[in-house]
């Protein structure tokens, strides 16, 4: 594993960063849940939620 980790480029580090930290996956499954309960505007909660962590998406990675 940490061989895997040591070949990482940046953006694939913060991949496995966040799929390993606990709080941002209850964040991103409570966000989940509000948009599928169709409770919120899906677009302003996603950019939100990008904001909080940092988090940037070429328009291409859709």
């Amino acid at each position: 594993m940490r061989d895997r980790i040591s070949t990482l480029d940046r953006s694939g580090f913060a991949v496995e960063f966040l799929r390993r930290n606990a709080t941002y996956r209850r964040e991103y499954a409570r966000l989940q849940r509000r948009i599928a309960r169709r409770a919120t505007d899906a677009a302003a909660e996603r950019a939100a939620f990008a904001e909080r962590w940092g988090l940037g998406f070429c328009p291409c990675s859709r």
